[in-house]
């Protein structure tokens, strides 16, 4: 399939996820498995031993068993949003089916696209993108990076003991001023 055929969008969170607590998109886990036949071994093991503790882990997954005579093993995951993912466990160990398992628990239950770009905003700006740099002096492109003036804090606020040197020259200033008007 090619890059033009495969179906594209933009970059989104389902149901804000990640803004506030997470919430996870997988509803519904349905295993159909056959009690005899050789091909659903590995899900018969997986039920026996490992379903138990992964529903103890996950209590807001519901797992239905279907057991289907002389059909081929399947995994069908339902998630929030509707969407339904179906996996064929034919050649599948145990481990193979909690790996499938826990991936379907990690998926938003979005269908899996070409991102078109990895960022993107409903009002678009003129005026570019944000950087590091975007306000610094230009002098900084030709400054030898060893000059002890870049690493040191400029604050924007003056200290409480220049103020106090203001203060001082002010009055200094200011007495300076009056003599002079007194010998005048």
């Amino acid at each position: 399939m090619t890059s033009s055929a495969t179906p594209s969008r933009f970059l989104k969170n389902v149901l804000q996820n990640g803004v506030g607590r997470h919430v996870c998109q997988l509803q519904r886990i349905t295993l159909s498995l056959c009690k005899s036949h050789p091909s659903s071994h590995a899900a018969r093991e997986f039920v026996e031993q490992d379903l138990l503790d992964f529903t103890q882990q996950n209590p807001g997954i519901v797992v239905y068993i279907k057991p289907r005579r002389h059909r081929t093993p399947m995994l069908r995951a339902e998630y929030l949003n509707g969407y339904k993912e179906d996996v064929t466990l034919r050649k599948c160990s145990k481990e193979e089916i909690s790996q499938w398992i826990g991936l379907m628990k990690g998926r938003s239950g979005g269908q899996i696209m070409r991102l078109r770009k990895e960022w993107h905003t409903d009002t678009p700006s003129i005026q570019g993108v944000w950087h590091p740099f975007l306000f610094k002096d230009t002098k900084l492109n030709i400054t030898d990076i060893k000059d002890k003036s870049l690493s040191q804090y400029v604050s924007p606020y003056k200290s409480a003991s220049d103020r106090v040197k203001e203060l001082q020259k002010s009055h200094q200033n200011q007495t300076y001023q009056s003599d002079n008007n007194k010998t005048e």
